[in-house]
């Protein structure tokens, strides 16, 4: 296997775009070589298998979607009410819809985990840490709500952003406004 790591990183980057376009069946070593623009035969000298790729990836896109430094110091900034966590929820949405392939690849890769124990365990253990962090983050922030409002926000924006990049006109961006405004009201009406 080769090792430089900025041309793996590059080929796990196409591999998400040929995940987003063309879907599971779709992500073959020759798929991610031409969307990487490198010649035939790289990407099978950097993973072993398809099933290394799909692992790869799983770990990759997380990477992608968390928030910048600067997001997450602007994030602590102002008075911690519903306002704020509404506003922070907004930005939530905006960021990760902005990186429509990455998370049109992690819906690929869900379903595909469903075959592949491996990738299945990567993506279990990357989505709870990634909720675990979001747990931590908003105990220490002094947000309102508890950890059954994080949840409940997370289950109800995911769904939102599916919506949002799968089917673009089933809301307006008034009414994705407006349902993240009621999904923190919601949640911080549901209890801690």
């Amino acid at each position: 296997m080769r090792r430089n790591p900025e041309r793996r990183q590059a080929l796990i980057d196409a591999a998400i775009e040929v995940l987003a376009k063309e879907g599971a069946r779709g992500l073959t070593f020759r798929a991610v070589d031409a969307e990487a623009a490198v010649p035939p035969g790289t990407a099978s000298n950097y993973f072993a298998n398809r099933d290394d790729l799909f692992t790869q990836v799983g770990g990759r896109i997380y990477e992608r979607l968390l928030p910048d430094e600067a997001t997450m110091a602007r994030s602590q900034e102002g008075a911690q009410d519903q306002a704020r966590y509404a506003e922070l929820m907004h930005e939530l949405v905006d960021r990760v819809s902005a990186f429509n392939s990455g998370y049109l690849a992690l819906l690929e890769l869900r379903l595909e985990s469903t075959r592949r124990p491996e990738l299945r365990a990567v993506l279990t253990r990357r989505i709870r840490e990634d909720i675990d962090a979001n747990l931590s983050h908003h105990a220490a922030s002094g947000l309102p709500g508890g950890p059954t409002s994080v949840l409940l926000l997370y289950l109800a924006l995911n769904w939102l952003i599916v919506e949002r990049l799968t089917l673009p006109d089933i809301f307006t961006e008034q009414e994705v406004h407006d349902l993240v405004d009621a999904a923190v009201r919601g949640s911080l009406n549901a209890g801690t």
